[in-house]
């Protein structure tokens, strides 16, 4: 496998609270590989520590070959692109701004991306003066998108970022997030608790039970060899999922 981002003994734990047992797990360059599992299970966890936002007690990071020492961390993070539920923009900036905000800040011409972004994202360039409170719920992610992809980062990084909006809306998205990632060959990592999603967009899948890995595979793996009776039982629970 080529691994742009490789984890190896990642450990972390909240007090006593264990979130995230010593973990080795590899995301190929490429291709999107889906963390999911129940609330609590430590998928949003391990995002946010291959992000940067949340220090493991113990562990390595690897990306692009190198290890990801606090000193490098800033570095890192411009070579990646993070979108969190609700789109996390800024709402005394329009969606122009908010787009443009990081690539402003390191003086980097973005500008002339607009137009590429906009179409790429499928947002109305009409609607980039409009604060954030003057968009809707799906506008609002198109926006959070484009930001994260302005840059043209190495790693995306999603954190269940279509979890809050309604089902047809949620849909559209997922069909044009799927055609950004293959058109980009983007290296991606989506956190999602819907099955149905995981199999839409995940070239692998990874299920995460009490902060540990259960199984990793396709959704054909999970169904037809589970590794034990909680990975049948999560599949069984969401049994409008049929295989395509």
């Amino acid at each position: 496998m080529d691994a742009l981002v490789e984890l190896a003994g990642v450990r972390k734990s909240f007090g006593n609270a264990l979130a995230l047992a010593p973990t080795d797990l590899q995301f190929e360059r490429g291709k999107t590989t889906v963390l999911i599992g129940p609330s609590g299970c430590g998928k949003s966890t391990l995002l946010r520590i291959i992000v940067g936002l949340v220090t493991p007690d113990n562990g390595t990071i690897v990306f692009n070959g190198n290890a990801i020492t606090p000193e490098a961390l800033q570095d890192f993070r411009r070579r990646v692109g993070y979108v969190i539920q609700e789109g996390g923009l800024f709402p005394h900036l329009t969606a122009r701004d908010n787009v443009l905000l990081l690539a402003r800040h390191l003086r980097r011409a973005a500008d002339v991306r607009l137009n590429e972004l906009s179409c790429l994202a499928r947002f109305d360039e009409q609607l980039l003066n409009r604060y954030p409170a003057e968009l809707s719920g799906g506008q609002r992610q198109r926006v959070s998108l484009m930001r994260a992809l302005a840059l043209s980062p190495e790693l995306l990084l999603l954190d269940e970022p279509l979890g809050a909006l309604d089902p047809l809306v949620r849909a559209s998205l997922q069909r044009d997030l799927k055609e950004i990632f293959a058109r980009l060959r983007q290296t991606t990592i989506l956190v999602t608790h819907d099955l149905a999603e995981a199999a839409y967009l995940g070239d692998t899948i990874v299920l995460m039970n009490n902060g540990r890995i259960v199984q990793r595979g396709t959704l054909r793996d999970l169904q037809e060899t589970p590794v034990d009776r909680f990975v049948t039982e999560f599949i069984n629970a969401q049994r409008t999922l049929t295989l395509s």
